[in-house]
């Protein structure tokens, strides 16, 4: 039996190529493979050639419509992560290419990296741990979590396990989502309500929906300037969600006190970065779900989805 043509055209650094999923999917598929980023479109393109199926692991080039229609064979882009932003979806719907993604593997792990974040930015950590380890002994009051309310912006997979954890520490939980039900609020012990109400009540918000066109600079400064003084931002779903100019603005103006980001506007974040150089924040390189687990389940379901749609069975189907 002939084995399927697939393309891997982007995986840098290296994720899937040494990983266990990799080893097992060489044996099913005619893998062309790259480990590094294409440089343009045009060598997207190239990369993938006829294969009519990808498996996509970094949003270094842009699938839109140009790319689609150079790629005639390409029957389905299976993205490793749940971020779609790098896809126009409806230019894939348009020439045929179904696009799936992985939705839940890394619940657990970004959500426990949330609960990182949010501890080390309300503890300031990272400042405290720098000056003793230089020898001093810095004092003054970090804030307790216990008894605060967490605000929940987008209930899916991640967002419901921030819940938990959230519960878990003794925090209040409220949130806001566009599918919210009473069933869901019974369930993970939350109060729904409206996303103003959200900014103005929260003591932690945490940024959990997906990049649209909607969703792009959801938090600007009108929202920054509807939050506590005292309270903090944690984003750990796409940098342009959140207006980051205006977020350096408001930390510098203390509209609001701290911020913990694992996700930004230009990726890898340029040296001299405002955001890097404000008052009161924690930043990660982008990592909150890269736990072994994660990143083993997340690849392995990637590479199910292929197979799953070959055998007329398309799972995980993100639509337009």
């Amino acid at each position: 039996m002939t084995k399927p043509a697939l393309a891997v055209p982007d995986d840098y650094p290296a994720v899937l190529g040494p990983s266990n999923p990799y080893k097992t999917l060489k044996f099913r598929a005619d893998v062309r493979y790259f480990d590094t980023l294409p440089d343009s479109p045009e060598t997207l393109v190239e990369r993938i050639g006829d294969a009519p199926f990808v498996i996509n692991i970094r949003s270094s080039v842009a699938f839109d419509e140009q790319v689609f229609k150079k790629l005639p064979m390409l029957k389905l882009l299976s993205l490793w992560g749940t971020g779609t932003d790098h896809v126009d979806l409806h230019a894939a719907a348009a020439h045929g290419v179904i696009v799936t993604n992985t939705p839940g593997v890394s619940a657990v792990a970004m959500a426990e990296h949330t609960l990182a974040l949010m501890l080390s930015t309300a503890r300031d950590i990272p400042r405290i741990d720098s000056k003793t380890k230089r020898g001093g002994w810095p004092a003054g009051f970090v804030r307790q979590l216990h008894g605060k309310t967490l605000g929940i912006v987008g209930l899916g997979a991640i967002g419901r396990q921030t819940a938990r954890i959230a519960r878990g520490i003794g925090m209040k939980v409220i949130a806001w989502t566009r599918h919210a039900n009473i069933l869901t609020a019974q369930e993970l012990d939350l109060e729904f309500v409206p996303l103003d109400d959200l900014y103005k009540r929260a003591d932690v918000v945490s940024i959990h929906v997906r990049q649209t066109p909607e969703t792009t600079g959801l938090v600007g400064e009108r929202e920054l300037g509807l939050m506590k003084p005292t309270a903090l931002l944690i984003n750990t779903a796409r940098g342009p969600i959140v207006d980051e100019q205006a977020l350096v603005a408001a930390l510098e103006a203390g509209t609001i006190a701290g911020a913990g980001l694992d996700v930004f506007e230009q990726e890898p974040l340029p040296e001299g970065s405002p955001i890097a150089q404000a008052p009161n924040v924690v930043l990660t390189p982008h990592s909150g779900g890269v736990t072994k687990e994660a990143l083993e389940a997340g690849l392995q379901l990637a590479i199910n989805n292929v197979f799953d749609f070959i055998n007329g069975d398309a799972q995980n189907v993100v639509s337009a």
